[in-house]
């Protein structure tokens, strides 16, 4: 592994643990040139996951981006980083699970939506009031009915 600080190929493994409930292994290395440490993460990939947009443009399916829109919703909401991971985690999970190749961005939304409802309330709020695109306040009313009863 290449260190990112200076390059050098010579770099050890301090460290490996499994993360993220077994999905993901967790290495702290160490550079033998420059002396600084680092973390990798090596995730297992059966395949690439295409993901099709609303307006039928294609993109692989990455889990930065579901972590960023994740973070967004729960931007100053009592809930640990560690939380946000997991739940992308288990999404990956379900998604390769269910086998296909591709799969609607729709569904990918509304499998955030029901994560985000069991761990904060405030957060699926705000993240269904953006994915729904609601044009009248009555359609945000609503879906707060729906929630709360």
């Amino acid at each position: 592994m290449r260190c990112p600080f200076c390059g050098s190929q010579d770099t050890q493994v301090k460290d490996s643990r499994p993360s993220d409930e077994n999905r993901v292994i967790r290495r702290r290395r160490s550079c033998h040139n420059c002396g600084r440490r680092f973390t990798t993460f090596e995730r297992f990939e059966v395949q690439q996951t295409i993901v099709i947009k609303k307006d039928g443009s294609r993109e692989l399916f990455t889990r930065e981006k579901l972590l960023k829109s994740l973070m967004i919703a729960l931007r100053k909401r009592p809930v640990s980083q560690k939380q946000m991971s997991s739940i992308v985690a288990d999404i990956e999970h379900e998604l390769l699970e269910d086998g296909r190749n591709e799969i609607q961005a729709v569904e990918i939304g509304q499998l955030l939506l029901k994560y985000l409802k069991e761990v904060d309330f405030i957060g699926y709020v705000r993240y269904a009031s953006v994915y729904n695109e609601f044009s009248d306040p009555k359609e945000f009313i609503q879906l707060l009915k729906d929630v709360v009863s």
